[in-house]
């Protein structure tokens, strides 16, 4: 009786040091937040902000402060006034924006405005520094590489330092763009002739 008591509370031992190791290692691989730079209609004042703020009030978001890239990237406007940060290293700008923690909750529907899965654009690793010089590790949504260097291109090759409150008014939120219209065709015609 005691060997079978034995063998049930060492499985038991064990079984919960196995769950315990597999969680820790989703930690390590799966963070429970992100630190998401944001440069253009997610900041305060700006017309998707209210997402921030509805993340902000249920707990799935914290502001941390105003950020600015460590290294250099283009920053362009596109169609309906969208910018778009381009994945061009040493081009462009130090990009001025802001920082938020982002839990797992949370990040889906940022993904969603930003349209991640659908290839408009992708969560790519930077580094930003704050005004007191801290650095941090954070990632933000980047033009897709299917059509960022096609933009920067049609842009002249000449960015902008940040996404102003003056260009926030070009901004066509997506209610106010045509019904019928194909993004990816509009970033096409965009980039063949300004459109």
């Amino acid at each position: 009786m005691c060997v079978k008591l034995l063998n049930s509370f060492l499985f038991s031992l064990f079984s919960k040091s196995v769950t315990a190791t597999v969680a820790i290692v989703e930690r390590a691989t799966k963070p429970d937040s992100h630190f998401i730079f944001t440069y253009g209609t997610l900041k305060c004042g700006f017309p998707n902000n209210r997402l921030m703020e509805n993340l902000i009030s249920g707990g799935d978001v914290v502001f941390i402060g105003d950020f600015t890239a460590v290294e250099t990237f283009p920053l362009c406007c596109g169609p309906y006034g969208i910018p778009y940060l381009i994945n061009i290293t040493g081009s462009g700008h130090r990009i001025r924006g802001e920082l938020y923690k982002v839990n797992n909750s949370g990040l889906g529907p940022l993904d969603d405005l930003e349209g991640i899965e659908i290839g408009h654009y992708e969560r790519l690793p930077v580094t930003v520094v704050g005004d007191g010089g801290e650095m941090v590790a954070a990632e933000a949504c980047f033009a897709h590489r299917s059509f960022g260097e096609g933009m920067w291109k049609r842009c002249g090759e000449v960015g902008i330092e940040e996404f102003s409150m003056e260009l926030g008014k070009k901004y066509e939120r997506k209610e106010e763009r045509p019904s019928d219209h194909d993004f990816f065709q509009d970033i096409r015609n965009f980039i063949s002739n300004g459109d």
